[in-house]
């Protein structure tokens, strides 16, 4: 396939997407390109994860990266955001303020927001406001909402990373597959009639 056919899915994203400390192509949007590749699907996929970054560093470098032409933006912050126990509504306001950039660039561009979640520590109300503020974004916007990015890793230190906070390489495949299953009906859409039919389709998610 030429490389100028192919349409750009750009992840922004924190060391989750970094893929910190391990080999870039054992990350999870190296993997998503061998699924995508498998699939047939017309899609190149760019890891825009930065180490360390909350959601207000996510939007400081937003517009840099929609210097190059994208065709999907998946969004995966908030991680750190919960950490640091920082405002739900600053992250809110962040993330919109990041979903408002992509349009402006490329009103055409799909977006798909990644679901996280704020550990138990921080207390029920801090981390059912966090929680809920994903799924409110994503209908209200009319984005794709990703599953948990951790969901089934979290917790299971066989496949963290000894920090307990990354996943390890048996984890990014678990992380590879949840992404892939709220991603791949997106893909399909942007892709037209021409894609080739899914094997095992994904469940629908709200679409952008």
């Amino acid at each position: 396939m030429a490389r100028d056919t192919l349409h750009t899915v750009l992840i922004e994203g924190t060391s989750l997407t970094a893929g910190y400390g391990l080999d870039p192509d054992q990350s999870y949007p190296a993997l998503l390109q061998r699924k995508i590749d498998s699939a047939g699907l017309p899609f190149t996929v760019v890891n825009a994860g930065l180490s360390g970054e909350t959601s207000a560093g996510a939007l400081r470098r937003v517009d840099w990266l929609l210097r190059r032409p994208i065709d999907v933006f998946v969004l995966e912050t908030g991680a750190n955001d919960a950490l640091r126990a920082l405002d739900v509504d600053s992250t809110r306001a962040h993330i919109l303020a990041i979903v408002r950039a992509v349009r402006r660039a490329d009103p055409a561009a799909r977006i798909a927001l990644v679901q996280m979640e704020a550990p138990p520590n921080l207390g029920p109300r801090y981390t059912q406001a966090f929680h809920a503020m994903y799924g409110d974004i994503a209908r209200r916007e009319g984005l794709t909402l990703i599953p948990f990015l951790l969901d089934g890793v979290a917790g299971h230190p066989a496949l963290e990373q000894a920090d307990g906070l990354h996943p390890n390489v048996v984890g990014e495949r678990a992380v590879a597959a949840t992404v892939w299953r709220g991603l791949e009906p997106l893909l399909r859409r942007v892709a037209g009639p021409t894609a080739p039919a899914s094997a095992a389709a994904g469940p629908g998610r709200p679409s952008g």
